[in-house]
């Protein structure tokens, strides 16, 4: 075995917001070394493609599901499918999230908060509890939560997203400590400013985008692939000892 493995083959992972940005990223990342897949976003004609490019690409299996994970039924049919498929669940990468406000606290309204809330903390925390049942039962697994650096310090004009980021981390947190004695690890990225759709707001105002580059030692912002990386690391046994942890992805924009 090599020192550090970063080999899935045989190994099944399930990925949210794979449609497109740092979730396709992600998959396509954990295909390259082996993993089957399942990949889900709300909307299943955006997902075709994506599975079809990894199965041509890496080939290997890839099993395209539509999921809208503020919803808990369809999460639990999400890991049924998972279940029947390929009976087994050794990594889940927590990573679709919404951000339907963006502007002054004070001038946010419930339903929006909700939403966020819904699908960033409560749809993570029902996915990862139908991943960490599947994988406790096996006796080992992965799970990778896709958080933010706007959890460890609030972005302007993002206070109810940097919340849910937040308890993103500590969710990982805490999920770690409870799985650890069933050799389940949990762990969490947190981007910077990333190029993606979800981004754009920031990247396509220049006048904010002007001050989060002026905070950034690499003088740029990221690429959604350059987050793959962290994700194989953390799915592959080259991290065996590393769980409860929190990985920043951000140029340095927190050093």
């Amino acid at each position: 075995m090599p020192i550090a493995d970063f080999s899935l083959k045989g190994r099944t992972a399930v990925v949210t917001g794979a449609s497109r940005g740092i979730g396709e990223s992600i998959a396509r990342a954990l295909a390259e070394n082996g993993a089957d897949l399942v990949i889900a976003a709300r909307k299943q004609e955006s997902l075709e493609g994506v599975a079809a490019a990894i199965r041509k690409d890496f080939g290997v299996k890839c099993v395209p599901t539509a999921c809208h994970t503020g919803d808990p039924n369809a999460i639990a049919a999400l890991f049924a499918k998972v279940k029947a498929e390929f009976g087994r669940c050794d990594v889940l990468v927590n990573n679709a999230a919404t951000n339907p406000y963006f502007g002054p606290a004070i001038a946010m309204e419930l339903p929006a908060f909700d939403k966020t809330f819904e699908v960033n903390v409560r749809g993570y925390f029902v996915a990862a509890q139908c991943a960490a049942r599947m994988m406790v039962e096996q006796g080992k697994g992965s799970i990778i939560n896709v958080a933010s650096i706007a959890g460890l310090s609030p972005g302007a004009m993002q206070v109810v997203y940097s919340m849910t980021k937040a308890a993103v981390i500590n969710m990982t947190k805490g999920f770690a400590k409870e799985l650890g004695s069933s050799n389940v690890r949990v762990n969490a990225i947190c981007p910077g400013v990333v190029e993606t759709k979800f981004a754009s707001v920031l990247i396509n105002t220049p006048e904010i985008y002007d001050q989060f580059i002026k905070q950034i030692p690499l003088g740029r912002h990221a690429q959604p692939s350059e987050m793959a990386g962290l994700a194989v690391y953390l799915a592959s046994d080259a991290s065996s000892y590393t769980t409860g942890a929190a990985f920043v992805a951000d140029g340095g924009m927190t050093a």
